[in-house]
């Protein structure tokens, strides 16, 4: 018998994607905004018609620009713009549609989605096959041959060799990769001066930062663009490289357990989303419902 596959779904990008989209003020009948709910709305309905999946949960964010990093690294995601106060108020909306239609949903104070995804695959073990949906490349770090990362827009899936190929490391070392080069999307520092070419080159002959960090007299000999003076340049931002590393390190303790029968998906709630879609002004999306449970 093969193992199960769960569904493990990054809701944000997908929330903000619907967004930006689906243009012309589209209102509920209260005359709320209600365009990024509807897109959202509909990419969960085709998802599932498309995967016809049995076991799925969805993770949101809490808070778009801080977690339990910012305290550890104050400028972590500062430089991002709060969403706009239309979309803003579409968040708690999404959240009731997923959990209307019958999808376990995780969301915590402090810890972002990617952790919360990360700590439901822990607390499943290793007797499932998992997919994450999702277009953030720091979710590549959780790639094993069980598990694969589905850029579900742009119709992409990366395994290992896949994840090796995009980003020129191997899963378990995107988080050392990132501790290099940084992230300017997270405000992630990384080292000063070293970008991804040759974050790249350094992982290709050692194989994560304690072992870099070990032999640096060795850097100076390495066919590397400025190879060096780059010993000396890593000696310097040490600490920066590992506080970098841990910032895009996913947690994994939240939530503490989750069985696979939690996530498994018995169709749309129809005491909960009936009555919210005709609140949303979405009458037509039941029809789209493939599985109905009282």
């Amino acid at each position: 018998m093969s193992a199960p596959t769960v569904y493990l779904v990054d809701a944000s990008p997908y929330i903000f994607r619907a967004y930006f989209a689906i243009k012309g003020g589209m209102l509920a009948p209260d005359a709320r905004p209600v365009n990024a709910v509807y897109g959202f709305a509909n990419f969960l309905l085709k998802l599932i018609a498309d995967t016809k999946l049995d076991h799925i949960a969805l993770a949101f964010d809490r808070s778009l620009n801080t977690s339990f990093r910012n305290a550890m690294y104050p400028a972590y995601k500062a430089q991002r713009e709060l969403p706009p106060a239309e979309l803003e108020a579409q968040l708690d909306l999404s959240e009731r549609v997923a959990q209307a239609l019958g999808i376990a949903t995780f969301i915590d104070d402090t810890y972002e989605a990617d952790d919360l995804l990360a700590g439901v695959l822990r607390s499943l073990g290793g007797g499932v096959e998992a997919v994450i949906v999702s277009s953030d490349k720091d979710l590549a770090q959780l790639v094993t041959e069980r598990v694969s990362l589905w850029d579900y827009a742009r119709e992409t899936r990366y395994g290992p060799d896949e994840v090796a190929a995009k980003f020129g490391v191997r899963p378990k070392q995107m988080v050392d990769f990132l501790g290099l080069a940084g992230d300017s999307v997270d405000n992630i520092p990384g080292v000063r001066g070293v970008g991804a070419k040759t974050a790249t080159a350094l992982l290709a002959n050692f194989e994560d930062l304690e072992a870099l960090y070990g032999n640096l007299e060795a850097v100076a000999s390495l066919p590397i663009r400025g190879a060096k003076t780059l010993g000396a340049k890593l000696a310097t931002e040490r600490e920066k490289a590992f506080l970098s590393r841990q910032l895009a390190t996913v947690a994994n303790d939240k939530p503490e357990s989750v069985r696979l029968d939690d996530l498994a998906w018995r169709g749309a709630v129809r005491a909960q989303l009936e009555p919210l879609l005709l609140e949303l002004g979405f009458n037509r999306l039941a029809d789209r419902v493939p599985r109905w449970r009282s």
